[in-house]
């Protein structure tokens, strides 16, 4: 029985990290060669649902960052793209394990409360926006200034990534109440 419940959880985590990838490809730039990250709020789903996992996490970040590398937008993102996701689902994971501590409930998908999904997609989109441009500054450089980008590109997709990371993971939620699993 383990086996089969292995098998759905990694299909499961596929699909929603796929949906990512397509989200991420789909979303058009804002105006300059960067994007809100949707990949992102799938990749925070799937960290979620598979609490307390965290070679599932990593793996999802890893598999993330490559996804978004292969569709990004922004000219020679690809590492910077990688790396943002490795750090970011390493501090996310980090958050997700001393909010489980203060908050003395369980991380199970029917009783997560929207403010704690709502920290986790704000920072952690924050985390990746933040790291995305440091790590591009350094690598590659960046077409303007930091703040400005910092500004324009990444305090939107904060607020972007948690209204619709929340709807997404009620939609996640719901069907994988139908699926009973």
């Amino acid at each position: 029985m383990r086996r089969n419940s292995n098998t759905k959880k990694l299909v499961i985590n596929a699909l929603l990290l796929g949906i990512g990838a397509i989200l991420h490809q789909i979303t058009p730039a804002l105006g300059i060669p960067m994007q809100p990250d949707f990949a992102l709020a799938m990749l925070f789903i799937v960290m979620i649902i598979n609490f307390g996992d965290y070679k599932t996490s990593l793996i999802a970040g890893i598999v993330t960052g490559v996804f978004t590398a292969l569709t990004t937008k922004f000219p020679l993102g690809q590492v910077p793209n990688i790396i943002d996701k490795i750090v970011t689902v390493n501090l996310i994971y980090m958050l997700m394990i001393l909010m489980k501590q203060f908050i003395k409930k369980g991380f199970e998908i029917n009783n997560v409360k929207i403010s704690i999904i709502v920290v986790i997609f704000s920072l952690g989109t924050l985390i990746s926006g933040t790291t995305f441009l440091i790590s591009a500054q350094i690598l590659v450089g960046l077409p303007v200034n930091f703040g400005i980008l910092f500004t324009t590109v990444v305090l939107p997709a904060v607020l972007l990534n948690s209204i619709v990371g929340v709807f997404l993971y009620k939609i996640v939620v719901s069907s994988l109440k139908r699926i009973a699993i």
